[in-house]
């Protein structure tokens, strides 16, 4: 099935109201009713513990299986994004230090290069989560959400090839750098 979110859930994601954690506001930013458990998976440590997450927030009013599905999107339009994503590799060399602000903008780079014109909503939804993003576990969570929709069109070569990079410009868990 594929959740979506309730006016509630709509009222969480607006700004000043922080109730959830940033992984369960990750998870509400996904659910558009396109989304299913597999992916939201890849934001777990196991496929278990994000369907417990997944009920919590069923149970506490914050998502809802809709009554009509919603088609996914047609297989000739994934083929036709995944072309122009392969040629956004860039092979440039980056010497900085590790920080948060810099893979945020790595992050906001990918969102833009390979989300916007393919799936705005989904792109609105990670901006918004990279500018709540305040330490390395938020920052992984929603790595973790746009490498798997990289993963979907572009293939895992191109995702794995991102995660490695931002693997070099998050801190490492002891380091503070913002």
């Amino acid at each position: 099935m594929f959740p979506t979110k309730t006016d509630k859930a709509r009222d969480e994601l607006q700004g000043g109201q922080r109730t959830l954690s940033q992984r369960e506001r990750a998870l509400l930013l996904m659910a558009d009713g396109r989304r299913s458990l597999t992916d939201f998976s890849p934001m777990f440590a196991s496929r278990g513990e994000a369907e417990q997450a997944l009920q919590a927030l069923m149970s506490r009013g914050y998502l809802h299986y809709p009554q009509a599905a919603v088609p996914s999107a047609p297989a000739a339009h994934i083929n036709r994004v995944a072309e122009p994503s392969q040629a956004a590799t860039s092979t440039d060399h980056f010497d900085g230090k590790r920080s948060l602000a810099t893979t945020r903008m790595f992050l906001f780079d990918i969102c833009e290069r390979m989300f916007v014109r393919r799936d705005p909503r989904f792109a609105q939804q990670m901006r918004d989560a990279l500018r709540e993003a305040r330490d390395r576990d938020a920052m992984l969570t929603i790595a973790a959400l746009m490498l798997s929709e990289v993963e979907k069109t572009a293939g895992a070569e191109r995702a794995e090839s991102l995660r490695e990079r931002i693997e070099r410009l998050l801190p490492l868990s002891s380091e503070t750098v913002h």
